[in-house]
């Protein structure tokens, strides 16, 4: 059984530039990626990019490299269709889908994960959300009615994907084309763990949590 994983890291990031190498706490964002897979029971470590800048920076921490074609790596490029085109040329059995804007994922969550799929298709990671009243920006309440306002403690809680990783078999990514499919479970993280960097303002919170 043949476990890889692969980050997906394109240069060309709008919100912050060079978002997926730039310094947070004295490393590159992608190293906390790459170091969660290489420090878990994952056997390969990849990075798909069209950057040659972050291919060099992935190497440099110990992860191998596979060049993705520019049309997947544009703003409105699906992950799945890079996730088809990783599995259309590494080989591998089950494949971890790491985000590297998701510097405070921790090994132990990846490896959970893995146990899971003894027993799961597909899994993914999230945190468990207690209920908030929600608003529209039309000022209009989400499914809760202002004049009888819920407690908190009768609504169920969710599960929030937090995009940190999914994982799946190399069968079930070609077939299904997507990151999860079947009978699908979730491997629960923490909140304050779940945080992903998207924005300057994320990138300062993330910094103070590191």
């Amino acid at each position: 059984m043949k476990i890889v994983s692969v980050i997906l890291a394109r240069g060309g990031s709008k919100g912050i530039p060079n978002k997926n190498i730039i310094d947070v706490n004295g490393k590159p964002l992608l190293w906390y990626s790459i170091n969660a897979s290489l420090n878990s029971n994952i056997s390969e470590t990849w990075v798909s990019t069209d950057s040659k800048r972050i291919a060099i920076v992935a190497q440099g921490y110990g992860a191998k490299v596979l060049d993705r074609p520019k049309e997947l790596a544009t703003d409105i490029s699906q992950s799945d269709d890079s996730l088809i085109h990783f599995a259309n040329n590494v080989d591998f059995d089950i494949l971890v889908f790491i985000q590297p804007t998701s510097p405070l994922l921790g090994s132990e969550y990846i490896n959970k994960g893995l146990e899971m799929m003894d027993t799961y298709d597909s899994v993914f990671s999230a945190y468990k959300e207690h209920w908030v009243p929600r608003w529209t920006l039309d000022s209009i309440p989400v499914e809760w009615d202002i004049n009888n306002r819920p407690r908190r403690q009768d609504k169920k809680e969710l599960y929030v994907e937090n995009g940190a990783f999914y994982i799946s078999t190399r069968d079930r990514i070609l077939d299904s084309k997507l990151r999860y499919s079947g009978n699908i479970g979730i491997v629960e993280m923490q909140q304050q763990h779940s945080f992903q960097i998207d924005t300057t303002n994320d990138l300062k919170l993330v910094s103070k949590l590191l």
